[in-house]
Formats: C-alpha cells, sequence, structure tokens
C-alpha cells in the first residue's frame, strides 16, 4: 500500500508554475491566516472552520494551498485558532482511509487522495490566540516566516484562472527589485470604494497590469478615494513588515490592521498594485459562496480560465484563446449585483440576490 500511495503522489503532485529565472526575489513562504469565527455565514460554520466549506467537491483551504503550489510556493504556514484542528488533520494521512481504499482497489480515490498531500515538512501551525485583526495573525506567523520574502494568501476570496492569481504576482515580481512589496487588485464600482481598502495609482510600470501604489487608505469617506482600485487577498511582503506589527497599534474596528502596517512600510519600501487575471469570489459571504460553487462547478475536471457568469473582463482583455479552447476573463463585480437587483424592482429579472459588502479586514 506504501508503494501504491507514493507511486500515486509523484504521479499527480503539482508542478510549480516556472516564473522568471531572473527573479531576484524567491518567494517560498505562505501564510494562510484561518483564525476567523465565520459569523457571515452561520450556522454553517457553528462547528465546523470557514475554510472547510467545500467548493464543489474540495474545501476552500485546499483550492488556496492548490494555488500556491501552483505559484511555486514550498512551506505552507497556517495561523489557527481554536477548533481549527480538522485542518490540520485534511492535510494527514488517515491509514484506515488509505488501507480500505487500497484493499477495495481503489485507484482513481487512491490517486486523488496523493493530489492534495503536502510533502513532509512542508507545513507548519501556529495559533492566534485572540481575534486581533488579520495584521496580528499575520505577525503571529514571524518567527516561522524568518527574514525573507512572504505571501499572505486570504483562504475565503477564491480567483478563478489558469495561472492562478498569486503565480501571476510570483511573476510580476521578477520583474521588481528585491525589496518591493506587491498587493493584487481589482476595480469595484466608484460609489462602493468607502467599502474597501483602496490604493492609489502612480507610475505605471512598462509591464501594463503593474504600477507603483500612491498611497494606500482602509475605507475612505464617500467622494475622496484615490481610485477604485480595491485591495484584495493576495499580498506579497518584506519581513520588514513584522517590526511594524509588532508595535500592535489598533486601527478600524480596534484591530491591528495589515492595511495600517503596510502604510507605514510604504514610507521606506516600494509597493506595486498588481491588477490579475480572473474572476474573484468572496467566499466569505453566502452570496459569494454560492456564486463560487457555480462558477468552479461550471468549469468541471478542466479548471481553466473563468467561466463568464457576469460583469467585465479584466483590463478588457476579452477572450483569449488557451490551449485551443476559448478562455474568457473575467471578474464579477458588485455593480453587476446591484444591477440585478435594481432591474428586479421593475420586473425584468428573477428574485434579488443578496449582497455582502463587509470588508475583508471586518469578515472574521
Amino acid at each position: 500500500m506504501q508503494n501504491s500511495y507514493q507511486d500515486a503522489i509523484n504521479r499527480t503532485f503539482p508542478t510549480p508554475f516556472k516564473v522568471s529565472r531572473l527573479n531576484p526575489m524567491k518567494i517560498r513562504k505562505a501564510v494562510f491566516p484561518v483564525a476567523g469565527l465565520g459569523t457571515r455565514v452561520l450556522p454553517a460554520t457553528k462547528a465546523m472552520p470557514k475554510e472547510m466549506l467545500t467548493i464543489v467537491d474540495k474545501p476552500l483551504i485546499q483550492h488556496v494551498v492548490d494555488e500556491a503550489k501552483e505559484a511555486g510556493i514550498e512551506h505552507f504556514i497556517f495561523v489557527t485558532g481554536r477548533n481549527k484542528g480538522v485542518i490540520e488533520d485534511h492535510f494527514d494521512r488517515m491509514y484506515e482511509l488509505d488501507a480500505t481504499l487500497e484493499a477495495r482497489g481503489k485507484k482513481a480515490e487512491i490517486k486523488l487522495l496523493a493530489q492534495s498531500q503536502p510533502e513532509a515538512g512542508a507545513m507548519s501551525f501556529t495559533r492566534q490566540q485572540a481575534p486581533l485583526g488579520l495584521g496580528h495573525a499575520v505577525w503571529c506567523a514571524r518567527d516561522i516566516v524568518g527574514d525573507e520574502p512572504f505571501a499572505v494568501v486570504l483562504p475565503d476570496e477564491l480567483v478563478l484562472n489558469t495561472p492562478g492569481c498569486l503565480a501571476q504576482m510570483i511573476e510580476a515580481a521578477g520583474k521588481l527589485g528585491d525589496k518591493s512589496n506587491l498587493i493584487a487588485v481589482e476595480e469595484v464600482p466608484a460609489h462602493l470604494t468607502h467599502q474597501y481598502g483602496i490604493c492609489g495609482v502612480g507610475k505605471r510600470h512598462k509591464h501594463r497590469n503593474l504600477f507603483e501604489v500612491d498611497g494606500m487608505v482602509e475605507k475612505p469617506p464617500k467622494g475622496t478615494a484615490p481610485s477604485n482600485l480595491s485591495i484584495t487577498g493576495r499580498y506579497i511582503l518584506q519581513p520588514e513588515i513584522f517590526g511594524i506589527l509588532e508595535k500592535h497599534e489598533r486601527g478600524a474596528g480596534g484591530e491591528i490592521q495589515l492595511t495600517d502596517a503596510m502604510v507605514g512600510l510604504a514610507k521606506t519600501q516600494r509597493f506595486y498594485g498588481v491588477e490579475f487575471e480572473g474572476e474573484r469570489h468572496d467566499c466569505g459571504s453566502k452570496a459569494g459562496f454560492l456564486r463560487a460553487n457555480i462558477a468552479f462547478g461550471r468549469c468541471g475536471d478542466r479548471w481553466p480560465g473563468p467561466a463568464r457568469l457576469g460583469g467585465t473582463s479584466a483590463q478588457g482583455r476579452g477572450r483569449q484563446a488557451r490551449g485551443g479552447e476559448a478562455v474568457h476573463r473575467a471578474r464579477w463585480h458588485r455593480s453587476d449585483l446591484n444591477r440585478r437587483n435594481s432591474d428586479e424592482q421593475v420586473g425584468r429579472t428573477g428574485p434579488k440576490i443578496p449582497t455582502d459588502n463587509r470588508t475583508r479586514e471586518e469578515a472574521s
């Protein structure tokens, strides 16, 4: 059985996305903050971590770990809390199950489990004892990350695209200096910018999806936002961020905010925005969770670029051919939901789709 299982791992372990050999900034580690309570999707998360809710046939946490593997991440760091032990169990081996599948000749199932099996020593778990904010959760991983650049991946935000959002960011990092920080950004309707962390747009990089970030502000008052580009749940940060976070300065909601620490780090290091390709889904809300299941389900086993559900194509790229198949790179914007809800009032569409306008810093 041991040989059969190991053979399955060797055949199916995902091949990392190939980044430029000239990349001066090797990103080996990724931090996954998974200590939240998931209150936006109660009662589903009363006894089960929200990260274990399934999108089609895989839990959320598996989707984002697969995204990180594709990007070449080697060490996966989980910042957990109480009642999150099932996440650790998910990435462990279950010998009783393995033996049963082997005895019954379930080769396909053995191969499927091998795909999610990490290499020995590739995962670390640490605790965030109190819900003090995203910045505090990242700070809890300081000793495991050490003195090297790292990625932060929020598990309740999925991006449907090939290559994944993090792979695109790491590829972009190869075009920048070795003390650069990157944040993934996407457009939001101008009248909703007060609900998000927003970044200003500075000088454009010669690669069109990159720009220098000219300031960051968390939920600016209406009409004062420097742009309509919101900060989403993917970051590449330098280790100097920990020196700012260790001050434990409280921000919005009385919590230690990662955005505030990035503003401080931007005084000495450059930040770049990456306008990624793909369709983002906020799976921390009920409506977003439902849409993600539909979008990923429509892709089936192929997992190509995003299936078109609505919204506008990223940066107006429209349809692109990939591997002989037309791939539409789209993003679902809240403006589509607002338009649908407005249309419903005059009888042009079906039932109203609920929206959840909470930002990721407020999400638990």
